[in-house]
């Protein structure tokens, strides 16, 4: 029976050796994607029995398709064709310009991530490659030998909702040893996003960190809540377990969020060094961050000196019934009265909610509110996400 036993874990063990060793060494001698001197890129995938294989990505002319808010824009699809030994391998027809890409190949009409790439970002439930293209604004996505800041994940209380919550926290180089207080940017993240979203694809740290080693930016704080408050924190980290996320969440864009808000301020200002006065907040968001910016500054018109909407989803829900949404000129006129620094709005030309955005500013034209606007090519994408915020936070507590 010993010896029985002692076999049977002999054979275990082997097992776990070949596992290990499959893990380090068993992986695809392919190189992809392979990015070339003058920037061409070419991608590969090893499928000697697939049919098609395609690649798509936002490198790739893009597509129309219907949402229920209009026309949104997707990535296209290119052919790969098969080369020797199963390989497939498809080769951008011109360099690319500087930026960070995503990608996925479809094999046989399944979408999977590339097995040769290990540099991976999650959006909502969809899971993609990434890689950078050098140059500008690549080189402000990367990390480069400058000076680093530190990032945490930090947990609240929220009395209101009840239960533990979740944010994650940017504090710049030197924040642990100077002294200092810091102005603080509130970052929001948009619909089906988490706490991660601006770590993960808006690389809000290589932002932050070189634009403030380049002298571009002040130091600052950079705090980037869960704006779902039917959540404690980003699928997979909290006390739900390990489930698919979706963007259909509980109370979304209904109220709970804005009125919720100052207990995130509350901790800031309690657990960090910062400066507690309104020309050292800004508050700037994407899509349903750009719709709670809009929403908490006018809510808390002495709270925050520096208002940024990207891409904003600029009116509620019209089933929605809530006091933080009622009276929008009205409270338009209180905040504006009070001069905020810079309200800063962004979006791209077939972004399906520029023309919500352009009848909003067409409101605050009417009333003469002072507003800083930039329109850029593309629509609801990251691309442009990425480009405001490197614009947007060289222009605070200045």
């Amino acid at each position: 029976m010993k010896r029985k036993v002692i076999f049977l874990f002999m054979l275990a063990l082997t097992g776990l050796v070949a596992y290990a060793q499959q893990s380090l060494w068993g992986g695809q001698n392919i190189v992809s994607p392979e990015i070339h001197p003058d920037n061409t890129v070419t991608f590969r995938f090893y499928a000697p029995k697939a049919v098609k294989v395609q690649v798509s990505g936002d490198f790739l002319p893009s597509q129309k398709v219907d949402t229920p808010f209009g026309k949104a824009d997707v990535p296209g699809a290119a052919d790969l064709k098969e080369g020797k030994d199963g390989v497939w391998e498809y080769t951008t027809p011109e360099p690319l310009p500087s930026e960070l890409y995503n990608y996925s190949f479809l094999v046989d009409g399944l979408k999977v991530t590339d097995p040769n790439n290990i540099y991976v970002s999650r959006d909502v439930a969809s899971v993609f490659n990434i890689f950078i293209i050098k140059g500008n604004p690549g080189d402000l996505y990367s990390v480069n030998k400058v000076a680093h800041g530190t990032v945490s994940k930090r947990w609240y209380h929220s009395d209101a909702l009840g239960y533990d919550r979740r944010l994650t926290v940017y504090t710049p180089a030197g924040y642990e040893t100077n002294g200092k207080r810091y102005p603080v940017l509130y970052l929001l993240h948009g619909m089906g996003g988490d706490e991660e979203a601006w770590v993960t694809l808006g690389r809000a740290v290589q932002i932050l960190d070189n634009l403030i080693a380049q002298g571009k930016a002040k130091p600052m704080i950079v705090v980037m809540p869960n704006g779902n408050v039917d959540q404690e924190a980003a699928p997979g980290e909290s006390s739900l377990g390990l489930y698919k996320p979706t963007m259909q969440l509980p109370r979304t864009m209904e109220g709970t969020m804005e009125t919720t808000f100052p207990e995130i301020i509350k901790f800031v200002e309690k657990n960090y060094r910062v400066e507690k006065k309104k020309s050292a907040r800004a508050i700037a968001g994407l899509s349903m961050g750009g719709f709670h910016s809009m929403h908490i500054s006018k809510a808390y018109p002495d709270m925050f000196d520096y208002i940024g909407l990207f891409s904003a989803a600029i009116l509620p829900n019209k089933e929605v019934e809530s006091p933080i949404y009622a009276d929008l000129e009205g409270k338009l006129k209180t905040q504006f009265a009070k001069a905020p620094k810079l309200y800063w709005i962004a979006i791209g030309k077939t972004d399906f909610l520029y023309k919500a955005n352009q009848e909003y500013r067409e409101m605050l034209d009417k009333n003469h509110y002072p507003y800083v606007y930039r329109e850029t090519d593309g629509g609801h994408i990251w691309r442009n996400w990425r480009i405001y915020l490197s614009e947007f936070v060289p222009q605070l507590f200045q």
